[in-house]
């Protein structure tokens, strides 16, 4: 059975290359372009989510917060990736990176090795 991947991100172009490269390694991708859409989606439950920080009607560090809860230990099985172009500062940062399970640089990031970073991570979960 195919990981499902959810990618929440309001610049069509990045996520259509991120979902096309997920596709075609085997994954099952979902794409949402806000917050709310974002909060309703991974209620269907998902093994990896792709969280942009700027995104419209709530920000991605609203939705990880409210999809990790108060206690942090929301969404237990599912991995929440982090992607930004954006520098934070290291409070913000540190915040993020203790509720999340990754954070990347999307300029930094090919299609090629975010399947590449989601497999680690499945590999990880596996082992």
């Amino acid at each position: 059975m195919a990981k499902k991947v959810l990618i929440i991100e309001d610049d069509r172009f990045i996520s259509e290359m991120y979902a096309r490269s997920l596709t075609k390694a085997g994954y099952e991708v979902k794409e949402v372009v806000t917050g709310p859409e974002g909060l309703k989606a991974a209620a269907d439950g998902f093994d990896f989510i792709l969280l942009d920080i700027m995104i419209p009607d709530r920000t991605g560090v609203e939705v990880l917060e409210d999809l990790r809860g108060q206690d942090g230990r929301g969404l237990p099985k599912t991995k929440i990736i982090i992607m930004t172009n954006f520098e934070q500062d290291d409070a913000t940062r540190q915040s993020m990176e203790k509720l999340a399970d990754g954070y990347l640089i999307k300029a930094e990031i090919t299609p090629k090795r975010m399947v590449d970073i989601v497999k680690s991570f499945e590999a990880k979960t596996a082992g």
